[in-house]
């Protein structure tokens, strides 16, 4: 099982997977019947995404 430090409203950066280099706000965390937590990410631009928790970092808000 995974844990995770991230909650809602954090600034993260994903590292790896399908949304490399975006960044933004968490808005949403679940975890799935198989124990992989996923997360909604918001954009700045107000675009939305999901990814798995394991491919973002938490990160200070800069703009």
């Amino acid at each position: 099982m995974e844990t995770t430090s991230l909650k809602d409203g954090d600034y993260c950066v994903v590292i790896k997977g399908t949304h490399i280099g975006k960044s933004g706000k968490v808005s949403d965390i679940n975890t799935s019947k198989t124990g992989h937590i996923t997360i909604t990410v918001e954009q700045d631009n107000a675009v939305r995404f999901k990814t798995l928790c394991r491919n973002v970092v938490q990160k200070e808000h800069t703009k």
